[in-house]
């Protein structure tokens, strides 16, 4: 046993050595930091006697890392003058649409701010899916890591430009080439189901889509999503489809459903045929100062994990609208729907209140509308609970009176984290910053303790810090995304609580009330407990408070690939999630694999500290595959199998998951020829880590690596360029033929796929060759052997049939369409009724060594524990 906790502190503080790891990995996976710690920091001797164990301690550098990187959670929101008057005027618009796309980052951005911001109506984009299947450029995280990242940077993206997020639990199961594909592996009637819901809670007016309902939408979960939004369209008004849904919302019917058909990075022609109506979203707001175009550029740069970054765009932007179902608009997008409160049984009088409200409007004392506003929230209280309307717009109100109160509040607890059943101390802070009568009630943190009783006159600018203390309940849940709790299809996730369904997150578990009364009207309102701290750097932070487990165990890695008989040693890092945590930590294995010790004692005196503890494992001596589970059980006989993962980006709130304590663990049958690889990342993967779990020695590669001495690069074995490199090592464009020489010399490079465009440059290889966005996207697709006798379907393993079995998501993508007759084409593989595809994996003699480029997946094969994948990719670094 190995008790980590000084190194942990160590990491934490060390200023430029924190400082230089994360300048490299802006650009790497985290697999990179071993070198350069390696080579520039002193260590104490723990930390060096844990460097002789490369995976192990790049393991525990990510854990300290961890805390480096501070992420801003959500603090309440504050509107500058022009903010409040516009929303002033909103409050007198009543009506709402509703946007559908796939994907994050599909939505117009420029139009969900004009609908928001121009056209005042409540605007909501329901994505079907959460990008899951997507690529990242900022880092390596896939599936529903990525998935969680890219839901986060939709709701920063809504925070600016004003529109809401919604999501079904269709899962991004990876590019699918057809519509039928899509809804199929969606499970038809279920994300169907989901978008009837989300119609039915919303009540849209108008329902626009990004793509049209064919092949014109490039990509089939992109038409998938405007079948849906078509059927959804006619199913939320039909009181016999989901009839279970009818006990919470009645049925609804939008009065069209059009398509949005400006597509910036084609052309901007309007569509053919009748009913196309143009729309100016370029119009500049004074209120904001900005156009919607503008806006447009900021929220869309938010999807910084799909390189999204956006220009801000200014002038006339015509965007068209399409009809596709419903009654046809004439001139306006809302024709025939009543925008006012006249829709409302009622709301005339609030109406009157509002304009007023708003027509009165002093920017240099806000507080002076409040009587009017206030009196509008009677008015609408008084409406009955089943007008839609009322629950939306009191909402809206509720929020403008706090800021034209100038009230400002929030609980922040004293640590970040805590268990069920443990006691937290937190100050809840109040401010009001205006002379408008706020008196304080009260303060409960919702399922704890008994009310903080305040009864106190709240005076211009004078800030209360208000101690209170609350236990967790014993049952409460792990924070955790609620579409992550438990597992899922191909296609969905599994979620069974209705009122989940299409929400981007769940409410926060704890929740301060403040109630107060504002004027002479009672309020209660709610504040997440976040933990609040302020970075020499960055400032004044935040992040989400998480309710953990008490003992958390990490297996190191996603996978341990046994190439030989040989036992590995496999780190369990053990954190307390409280003090004095005590146990027993085992490993459990599946029949025929052999692991030692049996179970491993612990005794954790503090929170937060951690211990490293090693089990060995033994693989059988024929192919097999195994799940190693760490099982954690305390004294009383209470056992456990979580995790803790934090995502850290500076876009983002800080997102922290508990995945199951349990690895995967691969016994193959697998050569390798030179076991030195250098590897120069791309975007990001986790390639080099697979090929160390296979006893590949890996060296991480920068730009002075290439521009170097050339005979730094004989000693490598082959080079390794990871995904989109040539998309993103902008230096490529000049040491390109540093590569192509250390091949000529006798070396191999592999370079894995490469988005088409932007290139850094066009030579990407020795010889030419040009990129499609041809893809492969069924993983289980034939794949035929152009070439059986080449070396590297031969040697040193044999490849056959076998090995292009269980793969994951796709077999590949952006093949080469076409290349120099020096280059061999080996393989080839099609999507059903589809031409073959025989550009996934070019290889070409250069000199006395030879050059490879890839489109194969190999980087979401080889983290997933593919064998066959492993052979093949051995066969590729061998000479």
């Amino acid at each position: 046993m190995h008790d980590v906790s000084s190194i942990t502190w160590y990491g934490s503080h060390a200023w430029r050595l924190c400082n230089r790891l994360y300048q490299i990995l802006a650009r790497k996976s985290i697999e990179c930091l071993y070198l350069h710690v390696s080579l520039s920091a002193p260590f104490t001797k723990p930390m060096k006697k844990l460097a002789a164990r490369p995976f192990v301690f790049v393991f525990l550098l990510s854990v300290c890392f961890g805390n480096r990187v501070p992420l801003p959670a959500q603090p309440l929101r504050t509107y500058t003058a022009g903010e409040l008057k516009l929303a002033l005027k909103k409050l007198t618009v009543v009506g709402t649409a509703l946007y559908m796309a796939a994907h994050p980052d599909d939505e117009n951005t420029a139009m969900l701010a004009w609908l928001a911001k121009e056209r005042l109506v409540r605007t909501a984009y329901l994505s079907v899916t959460r990008g899951d299947g997507g690529q990242n450029l900022i880092g390596a995280e896939q599936a529903d890591l990525l998935g969680l990242i890219r839901t986060h940077e939709l709701l920063q993206a809504r925070r600016l430009d004003g529109a809401e997020q919604f999501f079904t639990r269709a899962n991004d199961f990876g590019f699918s080439k057809s519509t039928e594909e899509a809804l199929k592996i969606w499970e038809h009637d279920k994300v169907l189901g989901d978008a009837v819901w989300i119609i039915r809670n919303l009540r849209p007016d108008i329902i626009i889509t990004r793509f049209p309902p064919d092949s014109r939408a490039g990509h089939g979960h992109h038409s998938a999503s405007a079948v849906l939004a078509e059927e959804a369209f006619a199913a939320a008004a039909d009181p016999k489809k989901y009839p279970g849904q009818l006990k919470f919302v009645q049925p609804w019917r939008a009065r069209r459903v059009a398509w949005n058909s400006y597509t910036p990075n084609f052309t901007n022609n309007p569509p053919e045929g009748p009913n196309v109506l143009p729309v100016q979203i370029g119009v500049y707001n004074p209120l904001l100062g900005q156009s919607y175009t503008e806006i447009a550029g900021e929220s869309r740069s938010m999807h910084k994990s799909q390189g999204f970054g956006s220009a801000r765009a200014r002038g006339v932007r015509t965007d068209y609208l399409k009809h596709t179902a419903g009654e046809p608009a004439r001139t306006d997008p809302f024709d025939d729907v009543d925008l006012s409160w006249n829709r409302i049984n009622g709301g005339g009088t609030i109406a009157i209140t509002l304009q007023e409200a708003y027509a009165q409007f002093n920017p240099e004392n806000p507080s002076a509308s409040l009587p009017l506003l206030l009196q509008a929230y009677g008015q609408i209280e008084k409406l009955p609970d089943s007008e839609h309307y009322k629950h939306v717009k009191k909402k809206e109100l509720t929020e403008l009176i706090i800021a034209c109160a100038g009230l400002w509040f929030e609980a922040n607890a004293f640590v970040y984290a805590g268990t069920p059943g443990s006691t937290i101390k937190s100050t809840a802070s109040v401010v009001k910053r205006s002379d408008f009568p706020v008196f304080l009630e009260d303060i409960k943190i919702l399922n704890t303790a008994k009310d903080t009783t305040i009864r106190r006159q709240l005076d211009n600018n004078e800030l209360l810090n208000l101690p209170v203390t609350f236990s967790i309940p014993a049952g409460a849940d792990f924070t955790q995304p609620y579409w992550l709790v438990n597992p899922r299809s191909q296609g969905m996730y599994s979620v069974n609580d209705l009122n989940l369904i299409g929400k981007p997150q769940r409410e926060p578990q704890l929740t301060a009330q403040f109630r107060f009364r504002i004027g002479d009207v009672p309020f209660t309102l709610p504040a997440p407990v976040q933990y609040k701290w302020v970075d020499q750097v960055a400032g004044e932070l935040y992040r989400p408070f998480e309710v953990r487990p008490a003992v958390m165990a990490n297996v190191a890695g996603k996978v341990y690939m046994f190439a030989s008989g040989e036992a590995k040693e496999i780190p369990v890092l053990l954190k307390a999630g409280v003090a004095n945590a005590a146990g027993e930590v085992s490993l459990q294995v599946p029949k025929g694999w052999k692991v030692e010790p049996a179970s491993i004692p612990f005794d954790l005196e503090k929170a937060e500290q951690e211990v490293l503890v090693f089990f060995y494992v033994t693989p059988p001596a024929n192919a097999s595959e195994a799940v190693l589970k760490a099982v954690i059980r305390t004294p009383e006989g209470k056992t456990s199998s979580r995790g803790i993962l934090t995502l850290d980006y500076p876009h983002i709130p800080r997102q922290t998951v508990f995945p199951p304590a349990e690895v995967k663990a691969v016994r193959l049958d697998v050569n390798t020829g030179g076991r030195n690889i250098g590897y120069l990342m791309g975007a990001g993967d986790e390639v080099p880590a697979s090929l160390r779990q296979i006893g590949y020695k890996v060296t991480m590669l920068e730009e002075e690596d290439l521009k170097g001495d050339p005979a730094q690069l004989a000693r490598f074995d082959a080079i390794v360029l990871g995904v989109r490199a040539f998309n993103t090592r902008e230096f490529l464009r000049f040491y390109n033929r540093s590569l192509f020489r250390y091949a000529e010399n006798g070396g191999v490079v592999v370079v894995q796929y490469t988005v088409s465009r932007p290139l850094v440059t066009e030579q990407i290889g020795p010889y030419p060759f040009e990129l499609s966005r041809d893809r492969v996207t069924v993983e289980g697709a034939p794949v035929t052997f152009l070439q059986p006798g080449h070396p590297v379907l031969n040697s040193p393993n044999k490849i056959t049939q076998k090995d292009f079995e269980g793969w994951v998501q796709e077999r590949g993508l952006y093949f080469a369409q076409k290349w120099d007759t020096r280059y061999q084409a080996v393989l080839s593989s099609t999507d059903p009724g589809e031409k073959p595809q025989e550009g996934g994996l070019l290889v070409a003699s250069h000199g006395k060594g030879k050059f490879i480029y890839t489109g194969y997946a190999f980087f979401r094969q080889l983290p997933a524990g593919v064998p066959g994948a492993y052979r093949l990719f051995a066969n590729l670094l061998a000479k």
